[in-house]
């Protein structure tokens, strides 16, 4: 079954935006398994490339849905930051830091992140004279780049035109999760849930990122997937952001067995990445669309989460479809190692 849901809006060419949802195997699942993509707009480059090639798998007999199994594909959950090539949506919000508790404000910044506003978000529009890796570098020496990752990213909800901005209420993309999440997953007792993200890690290399709320499961984790890929927010120090997808499902599965990772590539060195969401942030708002220093902070942005490079793409994709058939095949048995489908050539 294959659902377009559209949204307000259009993209640079005037097109309509939609988020797209595929949903294969059983009418009534015991258990589903959720790939979404998109949440962060330009990562979606990498998530439907993904989930395109299980599609084409799929097709053609390489794969098979275990009977009992549902499972969903959730393209596009951001799609105007997808068409426009951003990161947030068209209201500036990273939408992974919008899934606030009820009753929870959205208001508040992490620590440290008011002295290193004015770096992250200047008021001009692109240049390449600003010293931006050193003043960074420097920020990096002065505060620990722990402090400062968690500073940076961890969410705010302060600066509406600034970076990792969580926004003031829910948005669009967060309300159809929230009201169409459980119904996507065809009431299944078991849901195992792969949300997919890159610009973070080593380069080429995946990281299962779970969430504190999902603490407890972590051997669940370990034992399906391979254990050097999982990362426990909680206790392996990396920064712990407000409003995350993942987190505000899992306190909201009602009686379902409900697993969330977030499934992590690398792409760029940290600083790079940064640099381009900061570089992005400025051409949006102060550069006329089509410019030249629209265009290269664009290009860089894609660059920084969807690298050009062919092995770079082949070899990702092919640990995603591992990870996705190792999710599916869980509930079937115990952990064996899957074969994964060749990824499709971009």
């Amino acid at each position: 079954m294959l659902e377009g849901i559209p949204f307000p809006g259009r993209g640079p060419a005037g097109e309509t935006l939609a988020v797209d949802v595929a949903t294969l195997g059983a009418a009534r699942p015991a258990r589903a398994v959720v790939v979404s993509s998109g949440l962060h707009g330009v990562e979606g480059f990498f998530g439907s490339a993904v989930q395109l090639a299980w599609l084409e798998s799929v097709c053609a007999g390489r794969i098979r849905i275990p009977p009992g199994t549902a499972v969903v594909l959730v393209h596009a959950v951001n799609p105007y930051g997808f068409a426009w090539r951003r990161r947030a949506n068209e209201h500036n919000v990273d939408l992974n830091r919008n899934f606030l508790a009820v009753g929870e404000p959205y208001d508040g910044t992490p620590p440290l992140y008011d002295r290193v506003h004015r770096l992250l978000n200047p008021y001009t529009t692109p240049s390449r004279a600003d010293l931006f890796l050193v003043r960074a570098a420097w920020a990096v020496c002065r505060h620990g780049l722990p402090a400062l990752r968690a500073a940076v990213a961890g969410g705010q909800y302060e600066h509406p035109s600034g970076l990792f901005f969580g926004g003031r209420g829910p948005e669009a993309s967060t309300r159809l999760i929230r009201e169409r999440f459980w119904d996507w997953t065809r009431d299944a007792g078991e849901v195992v849930h792969l949300d997919l993200h890159t610009g973070l890690g080593r380069r080429a290399e995946c990281q299962i990122l779970v969430e504190s709320v999902h603490a407890p499961d972590l051997g669940w984790y370990r034992t399906r997937f391979a254990p050097v890929r999982v990362v426990s927010v909680a206790q392996e120090g990396a920064y712990a952001a407000r409003g995350v997808m993942g987190a505000w499902l899992g306190r909201h599965a009602e009686g379902r067995r409900y697993r969330f990772a977030c499934v992590e590539i690398g792409t760029h060195p940290s600083l790079r990445v940064l640099r381009a969401l900061r570089e992005e942030n400025r051409a949006h708002r102060f550069s006329e669309p089509g410019s030249r220093p629209y265009e290269r902070a664009k290009r860089e942005l894609v660059e920084c989460f969807c690298p050009t490079n062919r092995t770079w793409r082949a070899r990702t994709v092919r640990q995603a479809l591992e990870v996705i058939a190792r999710a599916i095949a869980a509930g079937v048995s115990e952990p064996t190692r899957p074969r994964s489908p060749a990824p499709r050539r971009w």
